[in-house]
């Protein structure tokens, strides 16, 4: 996987996936889920999502089945998706931390709210 950045849809597959195998349905549930109801996959959205990411190697085919008569197609992370989704996170919690620290920075702290200067620097 690049160094770019992952979309979301497919964080959130991969990350589905990182807690076992699961069909598509089960992804676009768990993806809302993992979501917090902001992220709703469409089928065609997530497809092209497993597809792309079959095609990189980053999930594999688990198995099918017929259920109510209906395929089910069943997905599994890989080892090379579990690299690509750690290195993902391990972004993320850069990119967090230095805007963690930059807000910090620029809020000032409690005492310092305090005390208010007045015009001409007297306080």
């Amino acid at each position: 996987m690049s160094t770019a950045e992952m979309r979301e849809p497919t964080l959130l597959v991969l990350t589905s996936l990182a807690g076992g195998r699961k069909h598509g349905y089960g992804l676009i549930g768990d993806a809302a889920e993992l979501s917090d109801g902001r992220v709703r996959l469409k089928v065609g959205t997530l497809y092209a999502v497993l597809d792309r990411l079959l095609d990189q190697g980053l999930v594999a085919s688990a198995g099918e089945e017929v259920v109510d008569g209906r395929l089910r197609r069943y997905f599994e992370l890989t080892d090379a998706g579990a690299d690509a989704l750690d290195t993902e996170v391990r972004r993320i919690e850069a990119n967090a931390a230095a805007a963690r620290a930059r807000l910090t920075a620029w809020r000032p702290s409690p005492a310092v709210r305090s005390i208010h200067i007045r015009p001409g620097g007297a306080s």
